[in-house]
């Protein structure tokens, strides 16, 4: 059973910097793209970053390559969202989401999620 679990979600003041885990269960990323993907009270989920394999990130908006990177650790195998300089509308729900064979675009595509992990960024 292929099962997604982000942890690492926490209240941070604004500049402040995070790193959120996604393990997987049941899952070969050497098959399966990983995305980064978050959603804001009120709004819809937004895709932040996808990596397949050990490549280069596809960054679903240009603006989140500054402050948003990536990692892994195949032998967990468990895959990292770094996030720096974070800002008040980093507030959101951060999730992760496996994709066979490729970074999508289309988030619907995407085969299996995890249940998110909460980020508040306050004072």
């Amino acid at each position: 059973q292929v099962q997604l679990v982000e942890s690492g979600g926490n209240v941070v003041p604004p500049g402040g910097s995070l790193r959120l885990s996604c393990a997987t269960f049941g899952l070969n990323l050497n098959t399966y793209a990983i995305g980064w993907f978050r959603q804001a009270p009120g709004k819809d989920r937004e895709g932040l970053l996808c990596q397949y394999k050990n490549g280069d990130p596809t960054y679903y908006a240009t603006s989140m390559k500054d402050r948003f990177s990536v990692s892994r650790d195949n032998v967990e195998p468990t895959v990292y969202l770094e996030i720096k300089n974070l800002r008040p509308g980093d507030t959101a729900t951060y999730y992760c989401g496996a994709a066979w064979g490729s970074c999508l675009w289309d988030q619907a595509d995407f085969n299996y999620w995890g249940q998110g992990t909460q980020v508040t960024v306050s004072s």
